[in-house]
């Protein structure tokens, strides 16, 4: 099961499924079978069949949720300080502009924690934490916005030229105004 926001189940949810699991147990102990333990669960038959087996080699211990798959390479407290370092900006670290890169990010993480992590789980986390990739807005410092405006409403209309022929088209491939 792929999750969208690319961290796998939250602790209420684990809870919540591992609730289910034991409540299968309760329903194995009272000779249910698997398909009608899957209805009234409302989970797959074969997920059923799973637990049957984990409970009868290890017991009810062996339907207990284990725990998140991965701890994440920074914990809150670390990503707390991640987050007032990318507050700083890039220059305060060394880069000559204000723009944050994955990249720069991932050199950011090297030198302040000692931590390695691919740029595809750098994206992922940081979008789980609320940021957003955006592109800044390049403009002058010197930009005349009235002049641009009348540029545009002025100028624009007669280097662009007309959307349509004032006269009906042909597609014609003999006629050679049509090429």
């Amino acid at each position: 099961m792929r999750y969208p926001q690319g961290g796998g189940l939250t602790p209420e949810r684990q809870v919540f499924r591992e609730r289910i699991r034991l409540e299968a147990a309760e329903r194995f102990a009272g000779g249910a079978s698997n398909t009608e333990v899957a209805k009234d669960l409302r989970v797959s038959v074969r997920s059923v069949q799973r637990w049957r087996r984990a409970w009868h080699d290890a017991g009810i211990e062996g339907l207990r949720s284990a725990g998140p798959v991965s701890r994440p390479k920074l914990g809150e407290v670390l990503f707390t300080v991640l987050e007032q370092e990318l507050a700083k900006g890039p220059v305060a670290h060394g880069w000559p502009d204000q723009t944050w890169t994955l990249t720069r990010i991932k050199t950011l993480i090297g030198r302040r924690f000692h931590k390695s992590m691919t740029l595809s789980a750098i994206a992922r986390m940081l979008h789980r934490h609320g940021f957003s990739h955006q592109v800044p807005v390049r403009r002058a410092i010197e930009r005349d916005e009235q002049a641009v405006a009348g540029w545009v409403k002025e100028t624009w209309p007669q280097v662009e030229g007309p959307w349509r022929r004032s006269t009906p088209g042909c597609a014609s491939k003999t006629r050679p105004a049509s090429r």
